[in-house]
């Protein structure tokens, strides 16, 4: 916070203070405040010596004084010749945390204000935490904070103190001096974090570091880390000697080494009156649960590593008289462990393998190992073997395990997978197993099928940028000459084949959790083309990397390695060669191809002096690859897979679509027109009657006539015979054929049936009818009845085009002799 300053300036400030002038008695000093802080001088003296700044009309005298940060030198003169009897200074400075980090830290240095060195200084941080996180303080695991009674007094002078704000309430989380187990502190919402110096002393350097912290339920959780050996500290509840807040937690979390026990002794208490829930310690640890006690209990040894104390409070009665409220001090003491164990080894929990214990610090540890009475720093461990340990740390211990896998005939192999499991320790041995490595010997020219169990899932393999996860299982398969890669699970590698005279299996990070069933299984196998093959099946929409063996070392010279990516209906493969190094070939080419299982072409094939593409495939495919015999550089490549949806699933469904609303419209259409179709042909069977009157009127209309009548259909035959009879009786019709047409003064004309059965010869040229005769118009209604009723229909089909258009055709002439 307080940037230290240069020697340079240091003793500038220093002249300035120690060769003041007095005027009158009075002390002026020059003062500028560091980028950031604000510095308040006041006095709790109203009468008496007073502090100003300003000149003329500008002055102002007072017995405080703020400055801010302006960046300008400020010249205050003290009414006194010793102002730091009667005043005292607190320079502030603001740190506030988000979610994520926090403005600044806390830098312990007075150099803004060192003209100030005589008086009394409290350096405060005003600090503010962003819900639900806390804000962290880490006071660093070698120097460290050690809590103190509030009387007490710190052997350099410098006093720290932590509060809490509780609402309108601050509460102090403790007071502390230099030099303890106390490495962090936590706080909720707002607090302060204040450093008091006396006067004529400088402030101690350093850095504290502020940081965002855990979702805690407590005001505030203190973490102590305690050293090994035999030690004791005393911790006092907040706001001690007074009371404990209403219905509140404060949180005590303890780190403690290896082989070690701490105690917990309540030094005093004072147990208030509740209204509601109940004063408690709380013990909580991952090996015996939680705990809880009430503070006048006798409070349990913990045995079992790392543990956290939890004060709780009750909702007090502060009505009654004589009620001190919550008020404790304890004292935790720490021991050391001597331990001493020993155990048979049960060749049935080796699962065939052997162990290999070894003493990292054979020097530095009081650890002692021994096997059948004899010590060792290093030992193999066989079946029936006594084993013993004596103040052994896990730190002091490494525990591995190896086992040979070899078939020597495909006749004498199992037929199904070997199952390998990590070996069960002897319950003595003070440390986890840190690897296991087993050795696979194939037959000659045979292949070793690595599967990885159901329970792991499908490994990937570690490459720079994705590593496997912290704590998690990393199997390392390699041959003689190298290492083929790192796998871990959470991947798409299914099995994989490799065509190697032995292959080393080496599996790590079993210490990080108790591993349950086989960690691998192992199939021997005939002999394949390739040097190595992986079977691939990738989750849609998650890109895979599939990286060369070795990598980013070279492939072998003429090795092969190819993948079998299994590419589900509806999806499709985009392959993008992200990291691709090509050699200088003195014998051969390296090799890239892709190939459908379904087909004989390749889709893709690349040489090392042809440049790569993106490649797309819509089935099941071979990524097959291949190295030369490298004149200069090396062969390496890494794949990045992404499986899509296909692009042709969509035209499809797009076309399906369509074709689905083009088939709806054509029935619609359809439809449609059966339905007009039908009411076409309705209304083709509605015949219009001739009426002599001259009206016309269709089927179904009423008439005054009685001997009128409607047809719905007439046959032809009927009305053309009545109509030629009666004709040739009156002379009208001749013995024609054929029809002629109409030649008189009409823009109409319409042809006249021929009567009569006579056949036109060839050649015979049309006749043309004569015209009509003139019928008057006043034709009465009995001598139409008089008519047959074929005919007075006929004459309605014949003319009624000339009714339509009587006004051009003049009256309507009837033939001559009609009835």
């Amino acid at each position: 916070m307080f940037p230290p300053a240069t020697s340079g300036r240091l003793l500038f400030l220093t002249l300035v203070f120690l060769f003041f002038f007095t005027r009158s008695g009075a002390l002026t000093l020059t003062i500028t405040p560091d980028r950031g802080t604000n510095i308040r001088i006041w006095s709790l003296q109203v009468k008496g010596c007073q502090v100003c700044s300003g000149s003329g009309r500008q002055r102002h005298c007072s017995s405080s004084l703020q400055l801010k940060d302006s960046g300008r030198a400020t010249a205050v003169e003290f009414t006194c010749s010793a102002p730091q009897d009667q005043f005292s200074v607190e320079i502030t400075r603001n740190i506030e945390c988000s979610v994520k980090s926090c403005s600044g830290h806390i830098v312990q240095a007075d150099s803004g204000s060192l003209p100030l060195l005589a008086f009394d200084r409290k350096f405060t941080w005003n600090l503010q935490a962003a819900a639900p996180t806390a804000l962290r303080l880490d006071f660093g695991r070698n120097e460290g904070l050690r809590q103190v009674n509030g009387s007490e007094d710190c052997p350099d002078h410098h006093s720290y103190s932590l509060l809490v704000s509780e609402g309108r309430e601050d509460v102090v989380v403790g007071r502390f001096c230099r030099r303890g187990p106390i490495s962090s502190a936590q706080i909720l919402n707002r607090g302060r974090f204040s450093l008091d110096v006396p006067g004529q002393r400088r402030m101690q350097g350093g850095q504290f570091n502020v940081s965002v912290g855990q979702e805690i339920k407590s005001l505030a959780k203190v973490t102590l880390t305690l050293p090994r050996g035999r030690s004791s500290v005393q911790l006092f509840s907040p706001n001690y000697p007074g009371s404990f807040p209403d219905d509140d937690m404060m949180e005590w979390f303890f780190q403690l080494p290896e082989q070690h026990s701490a105690h917990v002794q309540v030094l005093e208490s004072t147990k208030p009156q509740c209204l509601k829930k109940r004063v408690a310690l709380e013990y909580h640890s991952s090996a015996r649960g939680a705990t809880v006690l009430s503070i006048t209990d006798p409070q349990p040894q913990q045995n079992h590593g790392n543990f956290s104390l939890m004060l709780r409070n009750c909702e007090m009665d502060r009505r009654r008289s004589g009620s001190s409220g919550l008020r404790l001090s304890f004292n935790v003491s720490l021991s050391h462990q001597n331990t001493k164990a020993s155990c048979r080894v049960d060749a049935s929990k080796l699962e065939g393998s052997s162990l290999h214990i070894k003493k990292l610090r054979p020097q530095a540890s009081n650890c002692q190992m021994k096997i059948n009475s004899v010590s060792k720093d290093e030992m193999t461990v066989a079946s029936g073997a006594e084993l013993w340990f004596q103040d052994c740390l896990s730190a002091d211990v490494q525990v591995t395990a190896s086992r040979t896998i070899e078939c020597r005939q495909f006749s004498n192999c199992p037929r199904t997978p070997t199952r390998l499991t990590l070996p069960l320790l002897p319950p003595c041995v003070p440390a986890p197993l840190s690897s296991a490595t087993f050795s696979l010997s194939p037959p000659p020219h045979g292949t070793v099928e690595l599967i990885p169990p159901f329970s792991s899932g499908p490994l990937r393999q570690a490459l720079p940028g994705q590593p496997c996860s912290p704590g998690s299982l990393v199997v390392e398969v390699a041959k003689e000459d190298g290492a083929l890669g790192h796998f871990c699970p959470g991947g798409a590698i299914m099995r994989m084949q490799v065509h190697i005279a032995a292959v080393n299996l080496t599996v790590t990070g079993t210490a990080s959790r108790a591993l349950q069933g086989p960690v691998m299984s192992v199939l021997m196998k005939e002999e394949i083309a390739e040097r190595f093959m992986f079977f691939v099946s990738p989750k849609r929409d998650s890109p895979v990397l599939l990286a060369t063996p070795g990598w980013p070392g070279a492939m072998g010279p003429y090795s092969t390695v190819s993948w079998l990516v299994s590419v589900p209906p509806g999806t499709e493969a985009w392959l993008t060669f992200a990291n691709l190094s090509q050699p200088k070939c003195s014998t051969r080419h390296t090799s890239v191809r892709v190939q459908r299982l379904d087909r004989k072409e390749e889709d893709y094939s690349r040489r090392e002096d042809e440049p790569a593409e993106d490649v797309v495939v819509s089935h099941s495919f071979y990524l097959n690859m291949s190295n030369c015999m490298p004149e200069k550089g090396h062969f390496s490549v890494v794949t990045k897979l992404t499986l899509k949806k296909s692009s042709n699933l969509l035209l499809t469904i797009i076309l399906s679509v369509v074709a689905a609303l083009v088939l709806i419209l054509v029935v619609v259409l359809a439809v449609v027109c059966v339905v007009i179709r039908r009411k076409k042909k309705k209304l083709s069977h509605q015949v219009s009657i001739y009426n002599p009157n001259g009206s016309v009127f269709l089927p179904g209309m009423r008439t005054d006539a009685e001997d009128e009548h409607e047809y719905a259909s007439i046959e032809d035959t009927l009305v053309y015979t009545h109509l030629l009879r009666k004709g040739r009786e009156v002379g009208v019709y001749g013995d024609f054929d054929t029809y002629r047409p109409f030649t008189g003064a009409t823009d109409s004309q319409k042809p006249l049936v021929a009567g009569g059965p006579t056949q036109r010869s060839e050649g015979q040229q049309l006749q043309e009818a004569p015209p009509l005769p003139s019928r008057p118009l006043g034709h009465s209604q009995d001598q139409l009845q008089d008519q047959d009723h074929g005919i007075g229909l006929v004459d309605n089909v014949i003319y009624r085009s000339r009714e339509e258009n009587r006004g051009s055709l003049g009256p309507r002439l009837d033939p001559e002799g009609g009835n």
